[in-house]
């Protein structure tokens, strides 16, 4: 077999492969062969067929059969002769193929960037600083009180106001008719809580219980239903009765009611600041490491093969669409924001790449990889998080490509664990971090 190389270019390779004629030979009869064993031709015992009798049958199978073997077995022959690694499947090209002659095909197909690391110490990044204060956790006893709370009649006699529930019949009318899905019987709905489409709660402010009135609005003009959007709507509306939250008190008892876990009101507001403390920390850090990773793509250019920049859009787009279409966005809408969006699917998909590529030089050179024994590690930890056995644990990552993202994840956290330490990281308060943009 003889091989060539050509750049096409940057990541762009071909190879161009010879096949000597005995090869070519070999193959063909090795095929011939196996057909004349194994098949039952008419008029011959099983395996005695004259191979031209076999050739005749079956040339037209044999030649695509052998064109597919040779290109996989001298294909892979010459990536390894080469030293290559391809990251997309490759684009084949070849001659007629006869029997006794040689056989030539191409194969161009894309390979990994070389990565040259010119920076990935002493990046300069700003970590945002851990700030909580007492208007939180009464924000927050508060917000635990209202979802412990009972509505009671309003026994006052005066009109609805903000904070109110009201209880209420309504029916809505475009210009056109009657609106779909837009009326309801005995309907509660707390004024101020914006859960109505804009104007219509402040609409019911002000009514009597048991009176009627017409609401006149319009729906906004970003209103997710786009026949609807900007459009006049009058609303038919009768209130029947006014309801307001009746709160518990914030004392040790309230705090006891809250699953047996604390015996004071005290324990309640430190677990709030505890749980408040870990999830905040595990933001900064995330949002720490988004900067990290754009400082490092930003330091050290990569660059991007187009075929895992096609897969990688492809997916980014999938997932979005998934998970707009759980929330009600149908798949004419999705498709005009796919196109208003495309360049931003475009750029998250090369950076995703980059990332990953400067991710495993980061972590092969500075061996960083992870290992057997942090797989381990992790399963025990999930065991003992969950509760599951850790044999159950093992088996679930027994799957090849769950225990493969695994190894990456826990590979990765090392990497952006190390680049941190190595990096130039700079605390400043929320409200400078959000000026600075960064």
């Amino acid at each position: 077999m003889k091989a060539t190389l050509e750049t096409v270019s940057n990541l762009q390779r071909k190879l161009n492969i010879q096949v000597p004629a005995s090869e070519v030979t070999a193959a063909f009869n090795n095929a011939y062969a196996s057909i004349q064993k194994h098949v039952a031709i008419k008029g011959f015992r099983k395996g005695k067929a004259p191979i031209q009798t076999v050739k005749s049958l079956y040339g037209d199978r044999v030649k695509q059969d052998v064109v597919n073997d040779l290109v996989q077995k001298y294909y892979s022959t010459a990536l390894r002769e080469h030293s290559l690694n391809p990251v997309s499947f490759p684009t084949i090209e070849f001659d007629n193929l006869t029997e006794s002659a040689d056989f030539a095909f191409t194969a161009e197909f894309e390979v990994r960037p070389e990565v040259v690391l010119k920076q990935v110490e002493k990046l300069q990044v700003q970590r945002e600083k851990f700030a909580i204060d007492d208007a939180f956790v009464n924000n927050t006893l508060e917000d635990i009180r209202k979802s412990r709370s009972v509505n009671v009649p309003v026994l006052e006699n005066r009109p609805a106001q903000k904070g109110d529930i009201a209880v209420l019949d309504f029916k809505g009318f475009l210009e056109s008719g009657e609106l779909e899905n837009g009326s309801a019987e005995g309907h509660e709905l707390e004024l101020g809580s914006n859960m109505f489409i804009p104007g219509f709660e402040e609409g019911v402010e002000g009514m009597a219980v048991g009176s009627d009135k017409e609401v006149q609005i319009k729906f906004p003009d970003d209103y997710h239903v786009s026949h609807l959007a900007g459009q006049p709507v009058k609303f038919q509306v009768k209130l029947h009765k006014l309801l307001k939250k009746d709160l518990p008190e914030l004392n040790d008892a309230f705090a006891k009611e809250m699953g047996g876990k604390y015996e004071t009101l005290e324990d309640l507001k430190k677990a709030i600041v505890e749980d408040y403390t870990k999830r905040e920390e595990k933001r900064i850090k995330d949002e720490l490491k988004d900067r990290l990773m754009k400082a490092l793509v930003e330091k050290n250019p990569v660059d991007v093969p187009n075929s895992l920049l096609a897969e990688q859009k492809k997916a980014l787009i999938e997932d979005l669409q998934k998970r707009m279409e759980s929330q009600g966005m149908g798949g004419e809408q999705f498709e005009d924001y796919k196109q208003k969006w495309d360049s931003d699917f475009d750029e998250t998909a090369k950076f995703m790449i980059r990332s990953s590529f400067l991710l495993d030089k980061i972590a092969e050179d500075n061996k960083l990889k992870a290992t057997d024994a942090d797989l381990e590690a992790k399963f025990d930890e999930y065991a003992k998080q969950t509760g599951i056995e850790l044999a159950r644990v093992k088996e679930f990552y027994a799957d090849e490509d769950r225990s493969s993202r695994l190894r990456y994840q826990l590979t990765e956290e090392r990497v952006v664990d190390w680049l941190i330490s190595k990096a130039d990281v700079k605390e400043v308060a929320k409200a400078d971090l959000e000026k600075s943009g960064n």
